[in-house]
């Protein structure tokens, strides 16, 4: 099947201090319809089962998918999407909610390296290292000079994993304050949804700019080559899931893991006379 042209270098953010959430419309499709996104998705998926059973074969290397995006904007759905034909042995999933007291009493980076991925997995975080820069600034639950050191402390921290062999992929799921609020009402309308409402997530929304700003800054300071970030427009779900499943094939390719060697001579076996 002929696609259409799909550019994700429009997505992946530089670190340089021009760039712009709004130079990025989170109802784009890039002349895509549903259709071919969905057929592009099958593909994908094909080719992520193989990838995903090569690296674990293969053991040398990992590969980490942040996830990071306002409420309401499909991060669970997205994962869920893009991981269904992978085989969870070779993966973990890791959501990251208020830190316990055990957690509180470390650094903020400690609870989440206990969760990197080992060598062969892939690890996705649901929420992430990332939140100790958004929520921590825009509610001021810590100083304002230890924040502004936090961009450096995981950039460093980033870096880390990527020396020791973790390929690292940073996703953020961009959708209005408008289609927000069309997913809280569909929350409220289907009862099967319910337990996904949070009435204290209507009053975040009041700090939405707030959130912008900060989102702004994180991808502006934490964008490296080593370590990229793409703001995926998400208020089409059949884009979304396709361009997240384009960006972790094409780093997945990209490592080209092998299958290892046997430790053993296979002609030296008749596959027929085995007993």
């Amino acid at each position: 099947m002929k696609y259409p042209k799909l550019d994700l270098d429009e997505y992946r953010v530089s670190s340089r201090a021009r760039f712009s959430l709004k130079a990025i419309r989170p109802d784009d499709v890039q002349g895509w319809d549903k259709a071919a996104a969905k057929a592009r998705l099958k593909e994908n998926l094909v080719a992520l089962d193989e990838l995903q059973e090569r690296l674990y074969a293969e053991s040398e290397r990992a590969l980490l998918i942040v996830f990071q995006a306002m409420d309401a904007a499909g991060k669970d759905s997205t994962i869920k999407a893009v991981t269904v034909g992978i085989n969870p042995q070779g993966c973990s999933v890791t959501n990251f909610k208020a830190p316990s007291t055990l957690e509180r009493a470390h650094d903020f980076l400690w609870r989440v390296h206990l969760h990197a991925p080992p060598k062969g997995m892939i690890g996705i975080f649901n929420r992430s290292h990332y939140e100790d820069v958004l929520i921590a600034k825009v509610k001021g639950l810590a100083p304002a000079t230890l924040i502004e050191k936090r961009y450096a402390h995981i950039n460093h921290f980033e870096q880390l994993l990527v020396d020791h062999g973790t390929r690292i992929l940073k996703v953020m799921l961009h959708i209005s304050p408008e289609y927000q609020l069309e997913q809280f009402r569909d929350r409220l309308k289907t009862p099967s949804k319910h337990w996904k409402f949070n009435p204290d997530d209507l009053k975040e929304r009041a700090f939405w700019n707030d959130y912008m700003e900060a989102y702004e800054k994180v991808l502006r300071r934490c964008s490296r080559k080593y370590a990229p970030w793409y703001v995926v427009p998400a208020e089409h779900k059949w884009f979304r899931t396709m361009v997240v499943s384009e960006l972790i094939r094409n780093v997945l390719e990209g490592m080209d893991p092998r299958y290892p060697a046997p430790a053993f001579d296979p002609d030296q076996f008749d596959p027929d006379s085995l007993v």
